[in-house]
C-alpha cells in the first residue's frame, strides 16, 4: 500500500468515542547502533493512560493498544526502518495500522485524539516525493525511481558498443553518420523506457544525468510531457553507486522544492490580493475546505509550532466540529489540532497538500492558505 493510500484510509476513519493513538517514531540507530525510542514510548503511554479512569471502556481500549504497540515494536519492526507511523484504537474494531519507512521521522511524537493524526505523515509524503533519475551515456542507461527516501524501481538499457575510428574521406563521414544514428537509436530507446517508467510508477519529477554526448540527444527526444517534469541535469557517471545517486538527486530535489515554495507562495498572495482563486488564514481556509472548495492546501511545515491565538483557534475548531468531528480539548494544543484538521479535511476532499519549509514565507497569514477550485 502506498503512503497516499495509507493517508486516504486514515482520513476516512470515523471519529471514535475511544482514544485513537497516533505514534510517530524516529527508529534510526544512535551512534552506538541502538534504538532510542523505548523509554519515550513507555513514558508517554503510561502518562496518557492515567488520564482515563481505571476500568473505564476508554482505559481498557488504551491499555489493549499499548500492549499491541509494544508487541509490534518488539516483534515486527524491521532493522532497516528509519521512521514509523503507527495508529491504533482497540475500541474501534481493533483498528491497527503501521507504516514503516526508509525516510526518518523528524522526532518522536505521540498524539491521542478521536481520529488518526495525519499532519506528520502528510508532511513526509510531501518531503519525499516520487521522482525518476536517469543516468546515461552513449552505450547504457540506468533508470531509478525513488520515493520516501528509498529505491522503488529500477531498469537498465544497453546498446551495442560503437568505437570511433579514423578512416578518412567519404568513409569517415559515413561512419560518423552511422555512429550518430546508433546514438539516436539508443536515446530513443532510453526515452521510451523512461516514459513507461514515469507512467507506470506515477512519477512527478525527473532528474537527468550523463555525459556531454548523450544528454543533448536525450533532451531532443524527450516529449513535452516529460520535459515538463524535468527538474535538473546533473553530471553523474553512469556507474555511480545507487546510494550516492539517491543522495545527490534528493539534494537537488530539496533545492528545487525551496524554489517552488517561494514561487507558490508568491502566486498564492497574488491571487488572493486580486480576489482570485485563493484564500489565506485559518478561518477562510477552513470554510473553503469544509465545502470542498480547495484544490491545493498550502501549509507551513512548522504549523504545529506556530504562535497562535488559542482562544480564537478553539472557537474555529468548535464551529467546524460538526463537519470534522475533530474538536478542541482532546489533550493537544489548539495549533496541533488545527494543523491536523486542515490536513484531514484536505485528504477527505481530494485536495493536494503542500508544505512550505521556510516558516517565514507564510508567517504573516498564520502559516495557512489555499488555492481554490471555484468561488462561491
Amino acid at each position: 500500500m502506498s503512503l497516499n493510500e495509507h493517508l486516504d484510509r486514515m482520513a476516512a476513519f470515523e471519529p471514535s468515542p475511544f482514544p485513537v493513538i497516533s505514534l510517530y517514531l524516529n527508529t534510526q540507530a544512535d551512534q552506538h547502533g541502538r534504538d532510542n525510542f523505548d523509554s519515550f514510548v513507555r513514558k508517554e503511554l503510561n502518562a496518557r493512560a492515567k488520564t482515563y479512569p481505571i476500568r473505564s471502556s476508554e482505559r481498557e481500549s488504551f491499555d489493549r493498544d499499548s500492549e499491541r504497540i509494544n508487541k509490534y515494536l518488539r516483534d515486527d519492526l524491521r532493522p532497516s526502518t528509519n521512521g514509523l507511523a503507527l495508529f491504533a484504537c482497540a475500541g474501534a474494531d481493533d483498528f491497527f495500522e503501521a507504516v514503516q519507512l526508509e525516510a526518518p521521522v523528524e522526532e518522536h511524537r505521540l498524539y491521542v485524539s478521536n481520529q488518526p493524526h495525519l499532519y506528520p505523515l502528510a508532511r513526509l509524503n510531501d518531503q519525499y516525493p516520487r521522482y525518476a533519475a536517469l543516468l546515461a551515456d552513449t552505450r547504457s542507461a540506468r533508470l531509478f525511481v525513488f520515493g520516501l527516501g528509498e529505491l522503488l524501481d529500477k531498469q537498465e538499457v544497453s546498446s551495442p558498443k560503437v568505437n570511433r575510428t579514423s578512416v578518412g574521406g567519404w568513409s569517415q563521414a559515413r561512419y560518423q553518420r552511422h555512429v550518430d544514428n546508433v546514438h539516436l537509436h539508443h536515446a530513443k530507446e532510453v526515452i521510451e523506457a523512461l516514459d513507461r517508467l514515469v507512467r507506470e510508477d506515477k512519477v512527478e519529477k525527473i532528474i537527468l544525468a550523463g555525459d556531454e554526448v548523450i544528454i543533448p540527444v536525450l533532451r531532443e527526444q524527450m516529449p513535452q510531457h516529460l520535459n515538463e517534469k524535468l527538474v535538473e541535469v546533473l553530471r553523474l557517471d553512469t556507474m555511480t553507486p545507487e546510494h550516492q545517486v539517491l543522495q545527490a538527486t534528493l539534494e537537488t530535489m530539496r533545492e528545487q522544492d525551496a524554489k517552488d515554495d517561494e514561487e507558490r507562495v508568491k502566486r498564492l498572495y497574488g491571487q488572493y490580493r486580486a480576489g482570485g482563486l485563493a484564500v489565506v488564514g485559518a478561518p477562510d481556509t477552513l470554510a473553503a475546505l469544509s465545502v470542498g472548495q480547495v484544490d491545493e492546501l498550502v501549509l507551513s511545515a512548522s504549523l504545529e509550532q506556530f504562535p497562535t491565538d488559542e482562544q480564537g483557534l478553539n472557537k474555529l475548531l468548535t464551529d467546524i466540529a460538526p463537519v470534522t468531528g475533530n474538536t478542541p480539548g482532546m489533550g493537544e494544543p489548539p495549533s496541533v489540532v488545527m494543523a491536523d484538521t486542515l490536513v484531514t479535511l484536505a485528504r477527505q476532499t481530494g485536495a493536494r497538500v503542500t508544505f512550505i519549509e521556510n516558516p517565514e514565507l507564510l508567517s504573516d497569514v498564520g502559516g495557512i492558505g489555499a488555492f481554490l477550485r471555484y468561488r462561491i
